[in-house]
């Protein structure tokens, strides 16, 4: 009789595992309708977080409150939602046309209303990827108040330490912090987070906004008091989901609209019936690749072209930026802000009106005066959404529909790097959802070859499309890099584009079956080495040139024209 094993599970089957329950369980608390976060409701999903342990929450498992997660976190939510026990995420409803003022998250697009002193409402019209992001984000800072809560409650009874006193002294008045004072502050707030007096030094203006320069410590005041109430005063936070949420969810609601926005465009500038590229990245690089280096060939006289777009990425080159939109818009460009809620903003070069003598591209010739739809970056789930709908008939009357005449979709994004560091290239051979195993294999375009010599190294291979950057999981992603797996990077919306693009074009038949794909990414992180996380701070300039390097790439495929 043979002997039986004894199977132990390693960390990256308990991460993979901890994913699928927290993809499960906000599911199911979405059916719900509602539920208390540090209550009996939450306890699976918190359990879940502290089982898989994300890099972007450092030290979320253990005792100390991780200050580096808590600030990406924070600008990631709206100002004030540390202050406010009920937290409502709503669909569009209206709220654009009342007295209350929109809040928008410094780091994330999303309108957030304070209904009053106790409630906040987040509107969620980006789809599911934005729910899974903000409950995770949302779970994260409610432990972290239990861990304050936990060094500040001396009794049962309520009594708190006399670091929480002075700190609740401080953060009450009204008036300005001299120095001193703002120092004596961060040393009660050092004992009470278990961190020391330099650390909080190093992150506290962070934090800071112009109006509220103290703000961390009023963001641990908050989290704290929070704490205490629901431990002393059974005064639970409760997250909500709105009827028209729940109603509208997976529908599509936003990204048809979407959609149907950018058709009627082409349609009113006689565009539908030509070659049509689509590339999603963001509003500049595409505009600034084809006109920047004319518009600013005197100022920048001498000079490369990446030059040029390192002084158009810098913080305040308004001037110079506006020179190019103002140009781009007299030779072709056609800016569509987002007004569907999306928050995904489009322009449309229609390249027959373009001077190419007076481009970048002074050897261009493409193919029948192609249209380029450029959309800007879709948010996890709502890719499929959005191109999905984009990549649908134009519906012109009940009984005529206009097929679009798609010849290829690019998409140009940021990237978690496996094997490499920040500003790093990956071409990817294919997409793994991850948790569930669906991949989505392709030929690309692009080639490691075709951008390889650039002083900037180039990976390639297959990719895992995360549930959320939130979730990143060291074990979990080490045993997808070093299995056969093979994967290089990971990102959020690889392999919801890839399932649209395929439907669309193999299934569909909506478009061109043989429709050519691009995808590249360029590194904003290397979530297996430490302090490399998104945590760690963003990629300032390093991003400039990977990010304009691609979309040369791109356009010169479009544009049939060799560069560089």
């Amino acid at each position: 009789m043979s002997e039986v094993k004894n199977i132990s599970r390693s960390r990256a089957q308990e991460s993979s595992a901890a994913i699928e329950r927290l993809y499960i369980t906000i599911r199911h608390l979405f059916n719900r309708g509602f539920y208390k976060p540090m209550g009996v409701s939450g306890e699976t999903l918190r359990e879940a977080l502290l089982d898989l342990r994300p890099e972007i929450y450092g030290s979320i498992a253990e005792e100390k409150v991780e200050l580096s997660g808590l600030l990406y976190v924070i600008e990631r939510l709206p100002v004030g939602i540390e202050e406010c026990r009920f937290i409502n995420l709503i669909s569009d409803e209206g709220y654009s046309k009342s007295h209350f003022k929109a809040i928008i998250p410094p780091k994330r697009k999303r309108n957030c209303y304070r209904i009053d002193d106790e409630q906040m409402n987040v509107e969620i019209t980006r789809g599911r990827s934005d729910i899974y992001d903000i409950l995770t984000h949302l779970t994260f800072i409610f432990i972290e108040s239990h861990k304050i809560k936990n060094r500040i409650l001396l009794d049962e009874s309520g009594e708190v330490s006399r670091d929480w006193q002075k700190l609740e002294q401080t953060v009450l008045q009204t008036k300005k912090l001299a120095q001193i004072e703002k120092e004596k502050a961060i040393s009660h707030t050092a004992n009470i987070l278990g961190r020391s007096f330099a650390e909080i030094l190093a992150i506290y203006d962070g934090f800071g906004t112009a109006e509220k320069p103290d703000r961390f410590l009023h963001i641990i005041y908050w989290l704290g008091k929070g704490a205490l109430e629901e431990v002393l005063e059974s005064n639970k936070r409760t997250i909500t989901f709105s009827p028209i949420l729940r109603e509208r969810l997976g529908h599509h609601i936003h990204g048809e609209i979407w959609a149907n926005n950018i058709k009627q465009t082409l349609k009113e500038n006689d565009l539908l019936d030509r070659p049509i590229h689509i590339i999603s990245a963001n509003m500049h690089s595409v505009m600034n690749s084809i006109f920047a280096p004319y518009v600013h060939r005197l100022k920048y006289k001498d000079k490369p072209d990446f030059h040029v777009y390192e002084e158009l990425s810098k913080p305040g080159a308004h001037d110079v930026r506006d020179k190019v939109e103002d140009f781009a818009k007299l030779h072709g460009m056609i800016s569509l802000p987002d007004t569907s809620g999306t928050n995904i903003d489009v322009q449309i070069f229609d390249t027959a009106k373009i001077d190419w003598k007076k481009s970048a591209f002074s050897k261009a010739k493409p193919s029948g005066s192609p249209v380029i739809i450029v959309m800007d970056y879709a948010f996890g789930e709502q890719a499929y959404e959005t191109i999905d709908e984009l990549l649908k008939p134009y519906q012109e009357s009940k009984h005529k529909k206009h097929f679009l005449n798609v010849e290829s979709v690019s998409i140009m994004g940021k990237a978690g790097i496996l094997e490499g560091g920040k500003g790093d290239i990956m071409i990817p051979s294919a997409h793994i959802n991850e948790g569930t195993g669906d991949n989505y294999p392709f030929e690309n375009e692009l080639t490691a070859a075709m951008l390889e010599g650039n002083d900037i190294p180039v990976f390639a291979g297959p990719m895992v499309t995360v549930l959320g950057t939130s979730l990143q999981n060291r074990d979990l992603l080490k045993f997808f890099h070093e299995s056969t797996w093979g994967v290089i990077g990971l990102e959020m919306e690889g392999a919801y584009y890839q399932k649209a693009i395929q439907s669309a074009s193999k299934i569909r038949k909506s478009i061109n079956p043989d429709v050519k794909v691009r995808y590249a990414y360029y590194a904003s992180d290397n979530p297996l080495e430490t302090g490399s996380t998104l945590a760690s701070g963003g990629l300032g300039t390093t991003g400039v040139k990977p990010t304009y390097l691609i979309t040369i790439k791109i356009l010169e495929q479009i544009f049939n024209v060799n560069k560089i």
